[in-house]
């Protein structure tokens, strides 16, 4: 019994990340789990809507990541909302640190997947957007998609 090859695949997106951050940056960082959680983010339970993450003590920590309990998990089932340690080397923590100490800036999960048998979080750095970005971002979209439509019925 060797382990599970999913290179790549997709857990969970954060599809509100780039709608409300202009995202600059991308890590990918280690995440610390149980086994419970790993087997149900393979059943892709998990929500990563209101998740966010931040620097404490030389560490980073993801906050608020919904990862529902594994239903076969009993005893062993952890807290869903728990905070979750992410792995990083020192220097990317530092990088980390140094660039959300300036105003606006946040890290915000983008997405979570599988990268061998490990699970992975791509870590975005971002600032936050006004409402006349949203409102701009969400025309220009509108207006690609009109175009799209129009070339496609050509």
């Amino acid at each position: 019994m060797g382990k599970k090859k999913d290179d790549g695949r997709i857990i969970a997106k954060n599809k509100i990340a780039y709608h409300e951050y202009f995202i600059e940056d991308i890590y990918e960082a280690g995440i610390s789990l149980s086994g419970t959680e790993v087997k149900s983010l393979r059943e892709g339970r998990v929500n990563l809507k209101d998740s966010y993450a931040f620097v404490k003590n030389g560490e980073v920590f993801v906050e608020n990541m919904h990862i529902s309990p594994y239903e076969k998990g009993n005893i062993f089932n952890k807290d869903p909302l728990r905070q979750r340690k992410l792995l990083l080397h020192k220097k990317e923590i530092a990088r980390l640190y140094d660039k959300t100490r300036k105003e606006g800036y946040t890290l915000v999960p983008v997405d979570l997947h599988f990268s061998g048998a490990y699970v992975k979080m791509s870590l975005g750095v971002g600032k936050g957007k006004k409402l006349y970005d949203k409102r701009e971002a969400s025309a220009k979209k509108d207006a690609q998609r009109n175009i799209e439509r129009v070339m496609k019925n050509r």
